[in-house]
Formats: structure tokens, sequence, C-alpha cells
């Protein structure tokens, strides 16, 4: 510590006139009202802001969700038409449906789930790519010739002569 005295405080204090202070008053009052209204313009503001970003963001989420629902709906309507053009293919005889990434599909269409141009697509395609169709499809799924309703009867070997017992024999021993 310093061996200085501290200083005396001042044992004037100082004052203020009436009308001086009056006038302090007055202009804080102003100052205060003009605060308070623009205190009031920026909570207006704000939330109008976040109104306005509330409605944008609604907005945003219901076009997405659009968006997303056509992208969802456009591929279902791709895989039922590529669906019936296989159906549609194999009942043209098409040997193997993955042909069908060799032709030009944007012809064909589904209106009310029936396919509108598959008929000329498939036409087109057996003139000008032949070896992607087999011969006509029968009527049953079952692709072998049935069976004869009677069996076939072995003929007898002293019914044979030379010639047919030696065929039979080497047939029989190949096997």
């Amino acid at each position: 510590m310093s061996d200085q005295p501290t200083p005396a405080a001042d044992k004037d204090p100082q004052t203020f006139s009436r009308e001086y202070v009056s006038e302090l008053r007055a202009e804080n009052k102003g100052l205060r009202l003009k605060n308070q209204e623009l205190t009031g313009k920026v909570d207006s503001f704000e939330a109008t802001k976040a109104d306005a970003i509330k409605v944008a963001v609604e907005a945003a989420v219901v076009a997405a969700k659009a968006e997303a629902t056509t992208e969802v709906q456009a591929e279902a309507d791709k895989r039922v038409l590529l669906a019936e053009l296989k159906s549609e293919a194999v009942k043209a005889g098409m040997v193997d449906v993955d042909g069908l990434k060799l032709a030009d599909l944007s012809s064909v269409t589904l209106k009310d789930g029936k396919l509108e141009g598959a008929e000329a697509l498939f036409t087109g395609l057996k003139e000008s790519k032949p070896y992607l169709f087999g011969k006509p499809p029968t009527s049953s799924s079952n692709p072998q010739t049935p069976p004869s309703p009677v069996p076939p009867v072995a003929k007898k070997v002293t019914e044979m002569d030379d010639k047919e017992y030696a065929a039979a024999k080497a047939a029989a021993l190949k096997a």
C-alpha cells in the first residue's frame, strides 16, 4: 500500500435542475415507447417469417410426396406393362422372353388393363427377328405328344425273320 492519503470525496454532490430532469424523463419516455414499437414490429416480422417458412416447408413436403407418388405409380405401371408383355410374348411364340429387351417398347401402352400395340410389336419382331420365335404354342401346357391309348405290342421272336431278329438283338445288346 502506498503512504498517500485517499482523495476526499466531493463534499458538493452535483445536482440537476428540475427542468433538465423533466426533459431527460420525457426523452427517455419517447425512446422507451419507440423501443416497444420496434420490438413489436420485430416480433410480428419474426412471426410472419416463421409462418411463411412453415407454409413453404408444408408445400415442399406435399410436392415431394406427389413426386414420389408419381414415380412409384410410373414404376408400377412399367412393371405391369412388362408382365403383360411377357405373357403376350409367350402367347405369340417367343422362345425366350428376354428377347423383349431387343424390342422398342415405346409403341406399346397399357390402357384399362389391356395392351395396345402388342400385336403390331410381335408381328414386326417375327419379321425382323424370326430367331426369337419358335413353333406356335399349342393350347395345352404339355408340349409332349400324348401317349398312345394302346401300348405297343412286342413282336414274338418266333414271328420274326432272320433280319428282324438280328436287328432286334443288336438293339437290345446296345441298350
